[in-house]
């Protein structure tokens, strides 16, 4: 069938249902839903069987759903209708959410079902449960709403014939007034509902030393206490402030009075506050095993800290089993800093000199990596030179992967992965991701930005050539599925988050333990030296970076002006023409 999604923005999961119904053999376009007119001509223009609107903030106008057949995904359990559905369900800590499809009419969430799914509501973030439960329940109830409709015949339940359990009812739109936490009496588990309620958007309206901002990022606190409100301690990019029963970690706010009010780094915003309190540095713990020299010694004390420490915030951490070392890095919506990329190159450079055979870049639960830090580069002095200095630390990461001879790296990727965090991964030996995930392996979104991390040579190693283009210029998402298919990927996971890191232990422990591994790593070797001596790689890296330099600070300001519109959510004005398929000047509706 022919499927438009509309959609306010090409979120994750509107990626995530285009790719799935693509792979079923639909023919899907793409329109933001704009205005009424422009909504009207896409519709016209494509002709579709269905429509699907998978994230919209606004009714689907009459002049449409009166025509045709629309189906709205709604995060929220039936009879759920109101369009802040996942936040109150995460601030009340409701056990089961869901997710219904259902078809438009003229009443906000009331039209009758096509299909529903549910599942029990995990304690997190609201970006999170969206990425992860949400998405995968809107996937499974689609596709059965998408079959129920092209087989025919099947008659779509009124919302108020509908007898379920849990049953959700109207709720207005949660307004600030509905978010505020008063931290003289809220316990931990009240603070963090509410700031995990508003996490991505739109955060939670508070003031930190006499100054409003809005706070994103918490994370639990199991041990250090303090006077309730106050804020009591500090950790790289993060604050602790103390509740009434014990403390949580706020890694990211926004003030509307900077002079670029994005969300930022709490400990970089508030640095001059925070000099006159304690750092809570990482709880150290031994590695098991003896360091040889005074010097590793003082390294392995250094890094000590990495290994996970109870519920704390810790955007590092360390672990090793059967001769396998795993590196876990989750910084907020997968962006990395330059000091992010620097500490991380120092823990890997760390990591590559334990006794194991295989190391595991496990990155983070929501994203693996999604590259350069665009809001870091935003507020810079000089964007285009904390731009150079971002690609370059993030270049320099990448390097040390492609050249670690000793082990056999595998880039286990929990969650989305786009742009420069792609061929970061692709740098590994093995790239294996959870099914379900997200990956766009390209950067011309961004201004038209030509995109290092030595993509030149891991991406047409893998695909080929001709591929490796059309994978840039298409610039399209791309499912686990898809991506083990184009070679970009070795394996497609379990969906399930713990049984993904379960069955890449497994397969980790096994490749160490395998008596070819010598072998392998000989071979690796071998191969690494002969690209060497057809192309340093060095050669590679200045190709990429003279395109790069074009980019930051060249006569063409393409990119600064797409990151500023990306970093500040400006609403689009039209469609990119890679998705809308019946703009294309060539498009003809088939007969």
């Amino acid at each position: 069938m022919r499927i438009l999604l509309l959609c306010h923005s090409f979120n994750s999961l509107s990626q995530r249902l285009y790719c799935e119904l693509a792979e079923r053999g639909h023919q899907i376009s793409v329109e933001y839903d704009i205005s009424d007119a422009v909504s009207e001509e896409a519709v016209a223009l494509f002709r579709p069987h269905l429509i699907i609107a998978p994230y919209l903030r606004r009714v689907i106008p009459a002049s449409i759903w009166q025509a045709h057949t629309c189906f709205v995904v709604h995060p929220g359990i039936v009879g759920d209708q109101g369009p802040s559905a996942l936040d109150w369900a995460i601030q009340n800590s409701e056990p089961t959410w869901g997710v219904s499809v259902l078809q438009a009419t003229g009443e906000l969430d009331g039209g009758p079902i096509w299909a529903s799914e549910n599942f029990p509501l995990r304690a997190a973030r609201k970006s999170s449960v969206y990425r992860e439960e949400v998405g995968a329940a809107a996937s499974r109830a689609v596709l059965a709403a998408v079959e129920r409709f092209a087989e025919g015949g099947f008659t779509p339940c009124p919302l108020a014939e509908v007898v379920c359990s849990p049953r959700g009812s109207r709720r207005p739109l949660m307004r600030q007034s509905d978010r505020v936490i008063d931290w003289q009496t809220a316990t931990s588990a009240q603070v963090l509902a509410r700031l995990h309620a508003a996490d991505g958007f739109p955060g939670v309206a508070d003031e930190l030393f006499g100054r409003p901002c809005r706070l994103y990022d918490a994370w639990p606190e199991d041990t250090l206490r303090g006077p309730p409100g106050e804020v009591i301690a500090w950790r790289e990019t993060a604050i602790l402030r103390a509740t009434a029963d014990g403390a949580v970690w706020i890694g990211h706010v926004r003030c509307p009075d900077a002079a670029v009010p994005v969300k930022l780094p709490a400990a970089q915003v508030f640095a001059e506050e925070l000099a006159a309190l304690p750092e809570a540095p990482f709880v150290a713990a031994a590695h098991g095993s003896a360091a040889s020299t005074p010097d590793a010694a003082a390294e392995d004390a250094q890094w000590a800290g990495l290994t996970p420490a109870g519920r704390t915030w810790q955007d590092i951490c360390y672990e090793e089993a059967d001769a396998v070392g795993c590196l876990h890095f989750n910084f907020y919506n997968g962006a990395m800093s330059t000091r992010q990329c620097r500490r991380l190159l120092a823990a890997y450079a760390w990591a590559c000199r334990r006794p194991t055979r295989v190391i595991v870049l496990f990155g983070g639960r929501d994203f693996w990596s999604n590259g350069i830090h665009l809001q870091q580069i935003e507020a810079a002095d000089s964007p285009a030179d904390e731009s150079w200095a971002n690609i370059n630390a993030l270049d320099d990461l990448a390097e040390a992967i492609l050249r670690s001879e000793n082990h056999l790296t595998i880039a286990a990727l929990q969650g989305n992965c786009a742009a420069g965090g792609c061929f970061l991964a692709r740098a590994a030996d093995l790239v294996w991701a959870r099914a379900g995930i997200v990956l766009n392996p390209h950067y011309r979104n961004m201004g038209n930005l030509y995109g290092s991390e030595f993509w030149t040579y891991v991406l047409p190693r893998r695909v080929g050539s001709e591929a490796a283009r059309a994978m840039l210029h298409e610039r399209r998402p791309m499912s686990s599925a898809a991506g083990v298919a184009s070679g970009f990927l070795d394996a497609s996971l379990s969906a399930d988050a713990p049984a993904f890191r379960q069955a890449v232990m497994r397969r980790a422990a096994a490749a160490a333990a395998h008596p070819e591994l010598p072998r392998r790593l000989q071979e690796k070797r071998a191969r690494r030296q002969a690209d060497e001596a057809s192309k340093p790689l060095a050669a590679y890296r200045a190709e990429e970076l003279a395109e790069m330099q074009r980019n930051f600070y060249g006569f063409d300001p393409s990119y600064h002006v797409a990151r500023h519109h990306f970093v500040f959510q400006t609403p689009h004005s039209w469609t990119p023409r890679h998705l809308a398929v019946h703009r294309d000047l060539a498009w003809t509706v088939p007969q």
